[in-house]
């Protein structure tokens, strides 16, 4: 029985599994919307919404955590400067996960993960 056991290990070790996630939150960042499976999807969200919350916050400690997480110096630039001022009067939720259905290789349920307020 799993009670009261968070999150998903996808089949993968601790260090792959971290890297995983360090790459899927950066490139959701850069594009600020993504295409993936539902449980990856669904453990990239609060990653992310804690990255825009860091965001929000603006200081140079939270910079540092951002960039000690995030994998790419420029994205990071783009999180602190595009994406969390859009998000500056809204308490959280920053993120959607859109349900698309099965992938037409092995069934997975797929999803969409984007920021409610896109930029044009």
């Amino acid at each position: 029985m799993r009670h009261k056991i968070a999150g998903r290990k996808f089949d993968r070790p601790s260090d792959e599994r971290r890297a995983l996630l360090r790459g899927l939150v950066t490139d959701f960042m850069r594009h600020e919307r993504m295409r993936t499976t539902e449980a990856k999807a669904k453990e990239v969200r609060p990653i992310a919404e804690k990255m825009i919350t860091l965001g929000k916050d603006g200081t140079v400690h939270a910079r540092r955590q951002a960039l000690a997480y995030m994998i790419d110096k420029d994205v990071v630039k783009k999180l602190f400067d595009e994406i969390a001022p859009r998000f500056t009067t809204r308490p959280g939720g920053y993120t959607r996960i859109i349900k698309l259905g099965p992938r037409n290789g092995d069934g997975a349920p797929m999803a969409q993960l984007e920021l409610v307020e896109r930029g044009v």
